[in-house]
């Protein structure tokens, strides 16, 4: 077995542990560090806002404050993001503000009636969500994201009841989505 294949396999190994010890009553409480999530996704919002200000208007005190909002974002997704190697920061970062850009076109799109373009762009945005989530509970690494879609013969995730054409189906975001779905639980108090 190769190194990448050994490492991949004790990143999913040690992300199953998780789901199996959830399934069996122990859930996995995210739903602090979910919260946490969508508040950075908003200070990354205040952050464009902030620059966009600054620039409409002509004055740099708006900079100063994108400066205080931008370390702030920066404490807080270091509590998310422990460990990281080479971009996956940055990439972590981009994922949350383009999840929630995602999130914010679809509900305009629904506003208008437009609900097929609104479902797509919601799609679109948990899959970046999920994405996030998957490298941040080292479930997977970046170079491993093409061994994903292999993933469902060692984790059952997908109902008994999906005829297997359909699971061969599912791409990298679809089984993403669900082992994070399957991990998250955001009722927990």
């Amino acid at each position: 077995m190769s190194q990448a294949k050994k490492t991949m396999s004790l990143d999913l190994d040690g992300f199953m542990d998780k789901v199996k010890k959830m399934e069996h009553g122990e859930k996995l409480d995210l739903s602090s560090d979910e919260d946490l999530s969508i508040a950075i996704m908003n200070l990354i919002s205040i952050e464009e806002h902030l620059f966009f200000t600054a620039n409409k208007t002509g004055k740099s005190s708006y900079y100063d404050l994108l400066y205080e909002v931008r370390e702030m974002r920066k404490e807080l997704l270091k509590r998310i993001i422990k460990e990281y190697e080479g971009e996956v920061w940055c990439i972590s970062k981009h994922l949350l503000a383009s999840s929630m850009r995602l999130m914010e076109v679809g509900t305009k799109a629904l506003t208008k009636g437009d609900s097929k373009d609104a479902q797509d762009l919601f799609k679109k945005s948990y899959d970046l969500y999920s994405l996030f989530w998957g490298l941040n509970m080292k479930a997977i690494k970046i170079g491993d994201l093409g061994k994903v879609s292999k993933m469902t013969d060692k984790i059952n995730l997908i109902s008994e009841s999906t005829p297997a054409k359909s699971k061969a189906n599912l791409s990298v975001f679809d089984k993403l989505g669900q082992m994070v779905k399957k991990a998250v639980d955001c009722c927990i108090e």
